[in-house]
């Protein structure tokens, strides 16, 4: 399955609105490329359950299902990948379970991170927090668009054409900047999940997103 990060929703219970996740997924799938459960608190019957809730949305509409942290719940939901912070499974271990054609990223947060990530068993990496956000509990000063910068820089000296997303505050108005520093996508939650139109939130950022692409393009 194509990776395509330009607009990646993180759907959590916690951080929904209230809102039914695969009702969420319907409303902004004709806008995101990936999506991912994040479900921090909800026990692994829950995640199962929201899990394939889902992949019955998203499945017909070819938007990849990734999994936070769980490399179980992703295999037993045949999920289509994982998304693994710095202290989960290595992504060698995501790897050796989930197969060579799951979609695996990883968490960066730091210049040193980014020279050690094992880019040949990851899809892409998730850089931040780049701006300050409610949605995660994070002890780590956003490292900003100069951190982002950096950073992405230092992946792609390893590997020029690297896949790269940024995430943490990132929404419509800053989103153009994101993706000037080096980023092929966002990824987001309140942003949409609390925008009270999630559907056109997602179709609005999406385009300032494309618009992005563009301009850096033409360089």
């Amino acid at each position: 399955m194509n990776l395509d990060l330009r607009l990646y929703a993180l759907l959590d219970p916690a951080v929904s609105g209230g809102r039914d996740l695969a009702d969420l997924a319907a409303a902004i799938a004709p806008s995101t490329t990936l999506v991912q459960l994040r479900d921090k608190h909800g026990s692994t019957r829950r995640m199962m359950e929201e899990a394939r809730a889902l992949i019955a949305v998203l499945a017909p509409l070819d938007i990849p299902l990734l999994i936070n942290d769980r490399v179980d719940v992703a295999l037993a939901a045949e999920a289509d990948g994982v998304h693994i912070g710095q202290d989960d499974m290595s992504p060698a271990d995501a790897r050796l379970l989930l197969g060579k054609t799951a979609i695996i990223g990883l968490s960066v947060k730091t210049l040193q991170q980014a020279q050690e990530a094992p880019l040949d068993q990851l899809d892409y990496v998730a850089i931040g927090g780049v701006y300050g956000t409610t949605s995660k509990d994070n002890t780590s000063a956003p490292i900003g668009i100069a951190g982002l910068r950096e950073i992405a820089a230092a992946v792609r000296a390893r590997r020029p054409d690297f896949p790269i997303c940024a995430i943490a505050g990132i929404d419509q108005d800053n989103a153009a900047d994101v993706i000037g520093a080096g980023a092929d996508g966002v990824a987001v939650i309140s942003a949409l999940s609390l925008n009270a139109d999630p559907r056109k939130a997602a179709r609005g950022l999406r385009n300032v997103v494309d618009v992005a692409l563009a301009q850096r393009r033409r360089g």
